[in-house]
């Protein structure tokens, strides 16, 4: 069987690919695992390749690897050339502190010493979405190999050539990239030590439930529906400028992208002319143009699921849409609603609700089975008041929510389990062992 990649924005066909087998995959994990067994025990080695190899491969293969980006998922390509400069940000960022993360952490006892040790778990078997192709695979692969275990990547089938091409940016034996469409991904677990995934909440309670058949570790980063709460006394033009982006990046199909917009009654008005305003002016169109803003939808499979949510939404609610809907692309929407919606839209609709008191602005922000990403805008002592109760993985305070090597990325409910990036996410997927020499 074959992959075929089609260009969103076109409909045009890009490239076939022929998929592995399951035999292949066996094969190349049981010969990873042996490479491993070095790779895993030098940490000088792992440093240097870090630094003079990935990231200037990185470097070199920015425009190619952003182009190929923007023409398999539709992604704007100044957004798709940001997402390459901040994994290799990412980079930089393990060279400063990862190795010092790993480093043994000694504990008082009565014992001769006692430390704790943080050693690879083998071989990590990472299936990521078509959303941010590569800023995903890296916030990933990145941490596991880094620890020292080695990563295999199952990529979304629409965005095969970018993960092929991932593979050569690597250019290591202990990454390697397989196209597979035809069988479940899942059917695969049991070859690896570790599964990180990232997609939709059902399809992570299935890897979530054949991973705990064979009793393999799991990192999960699912779904979200965002809560974007404007207080009373926020700035609201900022926020409604913050808001843009918040709801408008990689056209709408952002998993932390800011849903669901509970503002106060007394700025409500105010906040929605505002918005209104903004998506208003929204230049739409072809990703590859440089100051295109908002492109096509990954598939006609996305835009039909978003198309027909927009007209439930319709029947709920008042709703405007900023353009016409032709094809993958769907314009900047704008739907008030006064009662929940439980559904995550992956797509560039902003749910606007009114609340009278903080206390509801805290129920209906959790008011949702997910939670991953909230933030909050008004005085910053004043917000900060709700963080704890924000029922979320993040909580940011007059800033949009955003992922960041430094501080630990996930959610809560039914957005996931386990966290990435910072030290917190490096250690996923280590064995953390006691060690305990007595005199």
């Amino acid at each position: 069987m074959s992959i075929k990649t089609v260009n969103p924005y076109t409909g045009k066909e890009i490239q076939e690919y022929e998929e592995v087998s399951k035999d292949n995959v066996r094969e190349m994990v049981s010969k990873m695992r042996l490479g491993q067994s070095t790779w895993g025990w030098n940490m000088d080695s792992r440093v240097d390749y870090f630094k003079n190899v990935l990231k200037p491969n990185l470097l070199k293969r920015r425009e190619e690897l952003g182009k190929l980006m923007s023409m398999e998922m539709g992604k704007p390509i100044s957004q798709s050339l940001a997402e390459i400069d901040k994994c290799i940000k990412l980079v930089d960022y393990a060279l400063e502190s990862f190795r010092e993360f790993l480093e043994p952490e000694f504990v008082k006892t009565e014992g001769k010493k006692t430390y704790v040790r943080f050693d690879p778990l083998g071989v990590i078997f990472i299936i990521m979405p078509w959303n941010f192709p590569l800023w995903q695979v890296m916030r990933a692969a990145v941490p596991a190999m880094f620890a020292g275990n080695a990563v295999v990547l199952k990529h979304a089938s629409i965005v095969t050539g970018t993960g092929m091409m991932i593979e050569e940016i690597f250019e290591n034996e202990m990454f390697r990239s397989i196209p597979v469409s035809g069988w479940k991904a899942q059917e695969l677990i049991k070859y690896f030590d570790g599964v990180s995934f990232t997609g939709s909440t059902q399809a992570g309670i299935s890897i979530a439930e054949e991973a705990s058949k064979n009793l393999k570790k799991t990192v999960l980063e699912l779904g979200g529906s965002d809560p974007f709460i404007v207080l009373q006394s926020a700035n609201v033009s900022e926020a409604a400028e913050n808001a843009l982006y918040a709801r408008l990046q990689n056209n709408g199909q952002s998993c932390i992208a800011s849903k669901r917009f509970i503002v106060h009654e007394n700025v409500f008005d105010e906040f929605r002319e505002k918005l209104a305003g903004h998506f208003s002016t929204v230049k739409i169109g072809d990703p590859l143009i440089k100051d295109t803003y908002l492109g096509p939808l990954s598939s006609s499979n996305q835009a039909n699921t978003v198309k027909e949510q927009i007209s439930d939404l319709s029947k709920m609610g008042k709703v405007e849409i900023f353009g016409k809907v032709q094809d993958n692309i769907i314009p900047p929407t704008i739907a008030e609603l006064s009662k929940s919606y439980q559904e995550e839209v992956f797509g560039p609709v902003a749910i606007l609700m009114k609340f009278r008191e903080n206390q509801e602005a805290l129920r209906l922000a959790n008011d949702v089975p997910f939670g991953l990403g909230s933030s909050i805008w008004g005085n910053s002592e004043e917000a900060e008041l709700l963080a704890p109760k924000i029922q979320a993985g993040m909580v940011f305070i007059n800033k949009m929510v955003a992922s960041d090597p430094r501080v630990p990325f996930g959610g809560v409910k039914r957005s996931g389990i386990g966290r990435e990036l910072s030290k917190y996410g490096l250690k996923e997927f280590t064995n953390i062992k006691t060690v305990w020499v007595d005199h």
